[in-house]
């Protein structure tokens, strides 16, 4: 008897320890420096190459691991509204940033360094914040045309003359982010009847429609078109193409009278009511630190929005004589966080002035 009570009092505190030790697990998973604290979501709308170093940078840094879902847009964040899964939103332009900060899905904050970012590049709260910029412009084909032939203002698009060219210009789809951005900031400028207009031009007169710049650059370098309107960053991504990259860059409108070129930026989002919010402050931070702003922008051949940290850039040998400081461009008198306003309704005018949004 007496070993029955021994054996049912052992069994009976291996039971407890197990149930003890169960509440510890559970605590130290779900506690602040358990697995989900160490954690950071960052939905990106750029080009996965563009971010991958530049995060698995920051996990070195600071150990939080980051889960990246690539190809995110907006309406993403939209849609989990009453759900939040990203921390972070990684945009292609500010014009999708300040759309989301409009309809109350972003949220302010005071990261450390903000101030290196000039204030027409970030919103007035600090929800969104450029961290590169990119200028429109025509890359050409040097075999085809000179430099003192090419059209070097927008403008110059209203004429058909460019259509009889040597192979014409390419452009892209409506879609296409830059795109977007472009026309948003022409309905600025201009106004959507003038917009209107430029965009039917540009669609009659086009000799090529391509899904993305990629395209676009690929087919000037290879002399099928004369010159093509994209993002100057395509044009730096030519000039290392072991082929077909005798090309060169006209930045829009320089002239005296003109409006200055397009500008448009990559940008990033705090979302309001992240689940790793502490995490994506120290992400903000550390993004904004002046060697992590570079390594972004010598990623993506883009521009720095800070000069300054001009000498800490490191661009491949074949783009850095061609990489124009941003002090030296005359650029658009609109702050870029204004795109936001135009951002909802510009894809209706696009298709409306007939450009498709897709390639059919």
């Amino acid at each position: 008897m007496n070993k029955l009570v021994a054996k049912i009092e052992k069994t009976t505190l291996t039971l407890l320890i197990i149930v003890l030790l169960s509440g510890v697990f559970m605590l130290t998973g779900c506690g602040s420096g358990g697995e989900q604290a160490d954690e950071l979501v960052v939905y990106s709308a750029r080009n996965e190459r563009f971010v991958n170093e530049l995060l698995d940078k920051f996990t070195e840094d600071t150990g939080i691991e980051v889960k990246a879902l690539h190809g995110a847009d907006p309406q993403q964040i939209e849609e989990e509204a009453n759900n939040v899964q990203a921390d972070i939103f990684i945009s292609n332009d500010l014009g999708a940033l300040g759309y989301l900060d409009e309809q109350g899905l972003l949220q302010g904050s005071e990261p450390e360094g903000i101030e290196s970012i000039p204030e027409n590049f970030r919103a007035e709260n600090n929800a969104f914040f450029a961290i590169s910029l990119r200028s429109r412009g025509f890359i050409y084909n040097k075999d085809m045309i000179s430099e003192e032939d090419m059209p070097s203002s927008g403008e110059d698009l209203f004429d058909s003359k460019w259509a009889d060219v040597e192979g014409g210009y390419a452009i892209t789809r409506g879609g296409n982010g830059g795109m977007i951005g472009h026309v948003s900031a022409l309905r600025h400028e201009w106004g959507d009847d003038k917009t209107s207009e430029w965009i039917a031009a540009i669609r009659e007169h086009a000799g090529g429609i391509y899904e993305g710049h990629s395209d676009v650059r690929r087919a000037v370098g290879a002399g099928e078109h004369a010159f093509g309107l994209v993002n100057n960053y395509y044009f730096h991504q030519q000039l290392m193409e072991p082929q077909d990259n005798n090309v060169g860059f006209i930045y829009l409108d320089q002239g005296q009278d003109e409006m200055g070129t397009v500008a448009n930026a990559a940008g990033v989002g705090l979302v309001k009511g992240a689940p790793h919010q502490e995490n994506a402050e120290t992400f903000l931070d550390w993004l904004l630190e002046e060697e992590n702003q570079a390594k972004f922008v010598g990623e993506s051949l883009e521009l720095l929005i800070n000069s300054e940290y001009g000498d800490k850039v490191e661009y491949p040998s074949e783009v850095e004589p061609h990489i124009v400081d941003t002090d030296e461009l005359k650029i658009q008198e609109m702050p870029v966080k204004e795109l936001g306003n135009y951002y909802q309704d510009t894809t209706e005018l696009i298709e409306e002035s007939g450009l498709d949004l897709e390639l059919r």
